[in-house]
């Protein structure tokens, strides 16, 4: 009998950056709502890219949930599979996990273990520049149809997930406690309290000038560092 195929659910994404969060955010909502067969991992990816290769290289079948700027409207679900997805990854990046994901499948196809099929369930963000930010209410209630997504395609692999009787309370979900969405939503300060995009005391007015050379500044601060003493 033919082993079960290795099987990776995996979101990617920094949850400090509002809707860049995504993806992250549907493999706790996948974890919450199903159980898992043996041959199954959900997992956090985070922004960890390359550090995720040899999880990559483990899998047979991969599913990635993400925060993807394919230039649509705002929260719309985008799918993509097969050899197509490091392409629309690479396409208009939303911030650096992306390319890192984009050289950890490049690692694995080189190593000769890149997975046999590939998903990416990707939405389009609606803010990204919401600093200690939550996802958008319109992406956020993307979550559960890009999971139906998901269990949907795996079904058709031959995979098959099962919806638990009691959704996992949130201290039970993936997310540590500090990272927890009703408690990082929560306990966000006020905007007045902490800005959310740069601080302005120091952005307007005049306060702030960019150096013409960050090498030479850079250089400069050294060796005044290294003189001192």
């Amino acid at each position: 009998m033919e082993d079960a195929p290795s099987v990776l659910v995996l979101g990617i994404g920094n949850l400090l950056w509002a809707d860049e969060g995504f993806g992250v955010r549907a493999v706790e909502e996948f974890d919450r709502l199903y159980e898992t067969p043996e041959n199954m991992r959900v997992m956090d990816g985070g922004t960890q890219g390359i550090y995720l290769v040899q999880h990559i290289r483990e899998t047979d079948i991969l599913v990635v949930f993400d925060a993807v700027d394919y230039g649509l409207p705002a929260a719309t679900i985008k799918v993509v599979e097969g050899d197509e997805v490091p392409a629309f990854l690479g396409a208009k990046k939303v911030s650096l996990h992306q390319t890192g994901f984009q050289e950890v499948l490049a690692m694995a196809a080189m190593m000769g273990d890149y997975p046999r099929r590939l998903l990416l369930i990707g939405v389009q963000p609606e803010e990204l520049e919401d600093y200690g930010g939550s996802l958008r209410p319109a992406v956020r209630d993307r979550i559960v149809p890009a999971i139906g997504i998901a269990v949907d395609w795996l079904a058709r692999q031959g995979v098959a997930v099962k919806r638990r009787a009691e959704p996992l309370a949130e201290d039970e979900t993936l997310a540590s406690r500090e990272m927890r969405i009703g408690l990082y939503e929560s306990g966000r300060p006020r905007p007045e309290d902490a800005c959310r995009i740069g601080d302005a005391r120091i952005l307007q007015g005049g306060g702030f000038c960019a150096p013409e050379n960050y090498e030479s500044e850079i250089d400069r601060l050294l060796h005044s560092r290294g003189g001192q003493g």
